[in-house]
């Protein structure tokens, strides 16, 4: 069993999170400059067993999908074409970037600290990763 990873994408920045490789528990791993997360997956699916890769899939309150969407696919299809036997899995991220920043809150986090944006992105991509597991575990379950 490998790691899965999880990327809460940005035009600007991209938030990275990936799980233990038992698959249970999802961290974050960092945030990076978008054009930048390539090369790192690259590097980090050569120092690590990956079986995938999950990226949110953003939409709005009508269930229509987000403005980024076009960018996601273009970065999926960089990503498809740099690591080609990388698995790419989409799963919704509604909500992720307000519950990170909630759990910031709960965490007692300074208002100095809540103010890195960075930081939110890989919390985000940490939620994003671990409701993907849960669900999955679910649906496991139900078999």
């Amino acid at each position: 069993m490998g790691i899965i990873i999880a990327l809460d994408f940005g035009e600007k920045r991209t938030g990275i999170a990936a799980t233990d490789p038992m698959q249970i528990i999802a961290s974050g791993l960092t945030t990076l400059a978008t054009p930048e997360v390539i090369p790192f997956l690259k590097n980090y699916c050569t120092e690590n067993k990956v079986d995938e890769c999950v990226i949110g899939l953003p939409k709005q309150m009508d269930n229509s999908p987000s403005q980024v969407e076009p960018e996601i696919h273009r970065f999926i299809q960089k990503l498809s074409q740099a690591i080609p036997s990388l698995s790419i899995e989409r799963y919704d991220e509604r909500f992720t970037s307000k519950m990170a920043f909630q759990s910031m809150l709960d965490g007692g986090l300074k208002k100095e600290k809540r103010k890195n944006k960075g930081l939110i992105d890989k919390i985000s991509a940490t939620l994003l990763l671990q409701s993907y597991l849960d669900a999955s575990l679910h649906s496991k379950n139900k078999k």
